[in-house]
This record gives C-alpha cells, structure tokens and sequence, in this order.
C-alpha cells in the first residue's frame, strides 16, 4: 500500500516534532515535512504536494483558518485536518467553511491519529465529538428561528455583564423565571455557559 503522505502543521516546536515522530513509525503513513505557521504550511503543500496536512487552528501570522481556504484553491488535493487543543464552535464552523476536511483534538492517541490520516485521505471527513456537537448545534441555530423577544432580551443583558438579579430587575421578572430562560437560551444555542452566551451574542449582532 502506498503510504499517505503527511505534512505537520504546528507553531509549537516540540508538538510539531512530537505528532510527526509518532506519525512517522505508524503503518501506512508517511512524514514528509513540517511547518510552524500557516504561511509556511502553503508553501511547503505547494512544494511537496502532500496528501493529507495536519493543521493547527491558532498559529501567529497567518492561522489555520486562513491556510486552509488559501488551499482549498491553490491544491485543491491536499486534504486539511485540523488538529488542535480547541474545541470552541466558532473555530469548528470556520474550519470547515474554509473546506478543512475534519476537525480532530490533540488528545488522540498515535494510532487513531493515523487511521483518521488515513481515512482523510480516501475522502471520509471526521469530527470529533465534541466538535461534532458544535456543527450540530450551529444548524440548529439556522433552522430553529430567532429566540423570543424576552429571550433575546435576556441574551444582550448576559453579554453587557449583567447579573441574575440586575437582569431580572430591568425586566421585571423573578431570578427563577430568568434562570429558565438562560437554561432554555444556552440548550437552543448548543451553548455551555453565559461566556459563551455573551460571545454568540457579539458575534451575531445582539448587542
């Protein structure tokens, strides 16, 4: 079996090393370079044509992000795995707008981290669970329709710092009655916590 060649995209040195290390002594996959920015990651897909790279989400210059939408069109064949300690949503959604072929956490162990190589390569895209998670609930937001207007409500007051009970005296209502609807908030979102709440509210124009 031809083996999938691999490029290793990470700003941290001893990561980058340490993931083509393990990935170097797996059946069926071959190292054949590494990168520690996105800037760099173009130019070594460019100039080693690899099958699969493994990328960072975050890296200082250009991101993984950003690679990954320049690849998508300068070689389209290189297949873009997003390999991060990250698990926030809005980095999930980005990765694959900008056509990453999976979104995987660095706590996999060496051999599943080459099977997913591997499976990347014959075109299956992965996700994580938790990442997995993140892109069923973004499309739940786009087809669940817009919050209620107290909810919305409720939402803005969360993301400009507002407490339980500073929210329930603008609105009128019992602390009990806005814990539900900070409960029923965070489950339509697919949000965790109100520091989630308050970032979804700024990035989609609440406040």
């Amino acid at each position: 079996m031809t083996p999938v060649r691999v490029l290793v995209v990470d700003d941290q040195r001893l990561v980058r090393e340490g993931i083509a290390s393990l990935l170097g002594i797996q059946p069926g996959v071959e190292v054949v370079g590494t990168a520690a920015d996105g800037r760099e990651a173009v130019e070594q897909v460019l100039a080693l044509a690899p099958d699969v790279a493994l990328m960072d989400v975050r890296m200082p210059g250009m991101d993984g992000v950003e690679a990954a939408a320049v690849l998508a069109t300068r070689a389209p064949d290189c297949r873009i795995v997003m390999l991060t300690t990250f698990d926030d949503e809005e980095y999930v959604v980005q990765a694959l707008r900008a056509g990453a072929a999976g979104y995987l956490l660095k706590d996999l162990p060496a051999a599943e981290l080459a099977e997913a190589v591997r499976l990347a390569h014959a075109g299956v895209t992965q996700l994580d669970h938790t990442a997995a998670k993140h892109v069923a609930a973004a499309l739940t937001i786009r087809t669940a329709g817009a919050l209620t207007d107290r909810e919305t409500s409720v939402l803005r007051l969360i993301a400009m710092g507002a407490t339980n009970r500073e929210i329930a005296t603008r609105l009128h209502l019992s602390e009990g009655t806005v814990k539900n609807h900070i409960s029923r908030i965070l489950g339509r979102l697919g949000l965790r916590d109100r520091t989630q709440a308050a970032l979804y509210a700024r990035d989609h124009g609440v406040i």
